[in-house]
């Protein structure tokens, strides 16, 4: 039992995580029809800046703390002016091309930022420093961190904030009346081109919070960071329904736990045969098996019917 809770714990703090770059996902998809391929990497972008940005301050003797804040506050801004350059400049032109077209840019945008972050930060694997005191709390056998806490914790905040500005707020209306119908959303005197460069910029706030939650919980962050978690992010938003908001949690989190289930008990499963390191599995077994059963995901999906 012991096992089994700690598992879940750890799958709530990598499902959080998840849910925080599906957002990402799924609000793009959502006003646009597009899959923003590219945002992977911002989340790296995200997190390789926070590292920078702890190590330069590292000297001061600022409290960990303190470093992490400066360090998402910095990295969140670059994270949204690269958002707005990628829609801007990337995305933009090809709004009215065949879906194919976007799609193949999208990729090049993510190949390219994979190999800036590259010639910037180098090859090598960058360790982050801890940011909270190693301190434990034990539930019914299993330990949690003061770090796993705060993660989750700020997590449900955050997209907390964030269903409450799109359902109660004008800027979520406007984003709402974009996704189901932009034409008609101009009309009414909504400034389409605008709502969408903010979606892609409130995406990639998300982004950097989740960089560095990513980095302060596995310790590392490195150039190819953005590719494997952007993928199962995407999995997480066709699961709970990609272009709904609350789906993308939902899936977020249920990914996380599958996966860390998985990871747990797959070495009992097959009698040893698979280890712990084909973890990667469940999240590509769980986008296969939501295509063939389920294509509009756990919460269903209005916007997909006019793409």
């Amino acid at each position: 039992m012991d096992i089994f809770l700690q598992q879940i714990i750890n799958g709530l703090v990598l499902g959080s995580i998840y849910a925080l770059v599906a957002l990402g996902y799924t609000m793009v998809y959502g006003i646009l029809g597009l899959i923003n391929f590219a945002h992977g990497e911002v989340v790296m972008i995200g997190a390789l800046v926070s590292y920078s940005v702890m190590m330069v301050l590292v000297p001061s003797g600022l409290p960990p703390v303190l470093l992490a804040l400066i360090s998402v506050l910095v990295a969140a801004p670059v994270c949204m002016a690269l958002a707005w350059a990628i829609e801007r400049y990337a995305y933009r032109p090809l709004r009215h091309a065949p879906k194919l077209t976007p799609l193949i840019s999208a990729i090049g945008v993510s190949i390219l930022l994979q190999n800036l972050a590259m010639m910037i930060w180098g090859r090598g694997y960058h360790a982050f420093p801890d940011i909270l005191p190693a301190i434990h709390f034990d539930i019914g056998g299993a330990q949690i961190t003061l770090l796993q806490t705060v993660t989750i914790g700020l997590a449900a905040l955050t997209m907390g904030i964030l269903a409450w500005m799109i359902q109660r707020t004008s800027l979520g209306q406007a984003m709402r009346a974009t996704a189901e119908s932009p034409a008609i959303a101009e009309l009414m005197g909504i400034p389409v081109n605008r709502i969408i460069t903010l979606t892609f910029i409130i995406g990639a706030a998300l982004a950097a919070l989740a960089g560095l939650m990513v980095g302060a919980n596995y310790s590392v962050a490195h150039y190819y960071m953005g590719f494997m978690l952007g993928l199962k992010a995407f999995t997480a938003a066709v699961l709970g329904g990609i272009g709904n908001i609350t789906g993308a949690m939902l899936g977020g989190l249920l990914l996380g736990l599958i996966e860390s289930l998985g990871a747990g008990y797959i070495e009992d499963l097959t009698g040893g045969f698979l280890g712990s390191n084909y973890q990667d599995i469940f999240a590509f077994l769980v986008l296969i098996g939501v295509l063939v059963f389920r294509p509009g995901g756990l919460m269903g999906e209005r916007v997909s019917e006019r793409a």
